[in-house]
């Protein structure tokens, strides 16, 4: 795990050198136990690698980046984990290559050499990584099928930099920046971020989860991105429930047992609801002897808290459990902190829970911790996505069945028949009668607090982008819509979160759930498997996961997570809030300050219903504040 930066720059750079040292700087904390640089000059320019590495395999200098071919072809720079590097060094040992040390990277970089981009499907990890052929004057960026590793870049007529961070990012470009304002339109009005290439900064991108990006070094042209991997959506081979349901045991126990490998210490996140409660019991099965360590962030609300559901967990896999708690005061006085580690604007405070928990392991000598992030995605958790799963019935002929299937999947806790009408419509309505909808609900696209007008000069699109619907899905919309979510809205900004409070605090956070193979087996699978005709989330994990997991857990109908009382907590910091925006809602152009903070007003004063937005009225201001945007 480690923070990556570089690119190159066609005419030499005088200040490259201050460039490097400040990208090295924001990159600091992902990586705090060594550091290392590359400079080539060549015909075409300056290429330059800086790395900041968190020693986890191979702690010895052995793993030091960036790292060079024996040939003196190839160098990479290598930001995550392969969990099966073991085999891979044995298979590349056998082709011939000379592999030295027991690092990762170099098994990362002999596959390259030996297959090329066709060594993604090989890797079983998280990554994003940048090689540079010396021979071919070529640059290649790539990151992992579900973008669990963060890439940006960005490009112009003379430089192409990339980093794991804006920060470094901005550190490495050197130059003044705009926002992104479509981005700050979605969020601001859609909670919709980190669901496409755009960033909130104008010109930079992201890396798309599953791309790849070729740049030519002495034109400066590029290929792609290009897709080496997307979320399959067909049905394979019918299998029996009970045939399902084993190969899932299986294959995660096996993602379990891969993703414990380390060479620091190692210990768990774990809220007790089914996704981290089966990855501490799949550790508890897989190594009888092992001292597991938990870190668990716990409500001071009763109605949210799950400290019954862990502490069962943790008495059943005999952990050492780490609490810890927090108020209102305490997230106003990491709140700056929490946000700049985000670097850039987030859906809601509940992230504070993670940021905790992340500061709890660190504090408690664990570098490494697993945690269940994923396992909505890919099993149809949440509350099961009723319309999606009403429309694919409907498709297939199924009328009374979608009615059956209705009526019981309102029975569950914080369900209603009305709620899936609506979940139903909001996936076949169109996007003008979609919108009219959310407009009569009181969502307005084009609220009093924003400066429409100047936004509509800009080119903003006043709408919220969905997901289109394939006539190859057809009887599969659950299974479409997870596929989406893998990559699109929804699992990259939960997974971006989880990386940026992670590496706040010098941790490596794994999420055994997300491998290539896992995917593709339950993705595979009739929709029926995964959300039950009885409306049950997860319905073959929980099968696969008996006599592992406690059957109290796999029997719990609520989803609750690492929540906190947000609504309670925003509203007794109010007053505070609203000095923020008072004081910096006028600096962004975009934004009428007077409208928005009687807006403010009237949801404090409960003149209005209590709305998300309130939260990212706060985080961006205060955001905004910090880029230094031209004027």
């Amino acid at each position: 795990m480690c923070g990556i930066a570089g690119g190159h720059w066609r005419n030499s750079e005088e200040k490259l050198t201050d460039r490097l040292d400040r990208a090295a700087y924001e990159l600091r904390l992902r990586g705090p136990d060594d550091s290392g640089r590359e400079v080539n000059c060549s015909a075409a320019g300056v290429t330059a690698f800086v790395h900041a590495r968190l020693s986890i395999i191979d702690l010895s200098a052995g793993g030091h980046q960036p790292k060079l071919s024996p040939d003196g072809r190839h160098s990479i720079i290598f930001n995550g984990e392969i969990y099966n590097y073991r085999e891979l060094r044995s298979a590349l040992v056998g082709l011939g290559h000379q592999i030295g040390t027991n690092s990762d990277t170099e098994v990362l970089l002999a596959a390259w050499r030996e297959w090329g981009i066709e060594c993604l499907r090989h890797l079983n990890g998280m990554f994003a990584f940048a090689v540079h052929d010396r021979k071919l004057g070529k640059l290649t960026l790539v990151r992992d099928g579900f973008g669990i590793k963060p890439l940006f870049y960005g490009m112009n007529k003379d430089r192409v930099v990339f980093a794991s961070t804006i920060s470094a990012l901005r550190a490495l470009a050197a130059q003044r920046v705009e926002p992104n304002l479509q981005r700050c339109y979605d969020y601001l009005v859609h909670a919709d971020y980190d669901s496409n290439a755009e960033s909130f900064i104008a010109g930079f991108y992201q890396l798309e989860p599953g791309r790849l990006i070729e740049i030519d070094l002495e034109s400066l042209k590029s290929s792609g991105p290009i897709a080496w991997w997307t979320p399959p959506t067909s049905l394979e081979t019918p299998k029996t429930f009970e045939e399902a349901a084993l190969m899932v045991r299986e294959q995660f126990l096996e993602n379990v047992r891969l993703h414990l490998r380390s060479d620091v210490s190692l210990g768990a996140a774990l809220s007790g609801g089914i996704d981290s409660s089966a990855v501490v019991c799949a550790i508890r099965h897989l190594e009888p002897s092992a001292s597991i360590k938990t870190f668990s962030f716990i409500a001071d609300d009763q109605s949210i808290s799950e400290e019954h559901w862990l502490d069962m967990v943790n008495a059943e896999a005999g952990c050492v459990s780490h609490k810890i708690r927090a108020t209102a005061r305490d997230l106003w006085r990491d709140l700056d902190d929490m946000i700049q580690a985000q670097d850039e604007p987030f859906g809601s405070t509940s992230l504070y829970a993670q940021y905790r928990v992340f500061q709890l392991a660190r504090d408690n000598g664990v570098t490494v911790t697993l945690e269940g992030q994923g396992a909505d995605e890919l099993l149809a958790g949440y509350t099961g996505y009723a319309g999606h799963r009403l429309l694919s019935k409907l498709e297939t002929g199924e009328i009374l069945g979608s009615m059956r299937f209705l009526a019981d999947w309102a029975k569950w806790p914080g369900r209603s028949i009305g709620q899936g009408v609506m979940e139903f419509g909001r996936v076949t309505l169109s996007d003008s009668v979609y919108g009219e909808a959310r407009r009569y609900f009181g969502r307005n696209f084009q609220p009093d607090w924003l400066n429409v007008g100047m936004l509509e000069e800009a080119g903003v699109h006043f709408i919220e982008t969905r997901p289109l619907r394939s006539r190859r899905s057809k009887g599969r919309r659950v299974i479409e819509q997870l596929s989406h979510s893998l990559q699109g809205r929804g699992l990259p900004a939960l997974l971006r979160h989880g990386d940026r409070n992670s590496m706040r605090f010098s941790i490596e956070s794994r999420v055994p759930f997300l491998t290539l193979d896992f995917a593709e087996l339950l993705l595979s699978l009739p929709e029926d498997f995964l959300i039950s005709e009885r409306g049950e989330t997860k319905s073959v994990f929980r099968h696969a996961m008996r006599g592992i997991v406690p059957d109290a857990i796999l029997d719990r109908k609520d989803k609750i997570g690492f929540a906190t009382p947000e609504q309670r907590w925003l509203l007794e910091l109010a007053p505070k809030f609203r000095d923020w925006l008072k004081e910096s809602a006028p600096e962004v152009p975009f934004i009428k300050s007077d409208e928005l903070i009687n807006a403010f007003d009237a949801i404090v004063a409960g003149k209005h219903r209590f709305t998300w937005q309130m939260w990212r009225w706060i985080n961006y201001i205060r955001w905004y504040r910090w880029q230094q945007f031209s004027a």
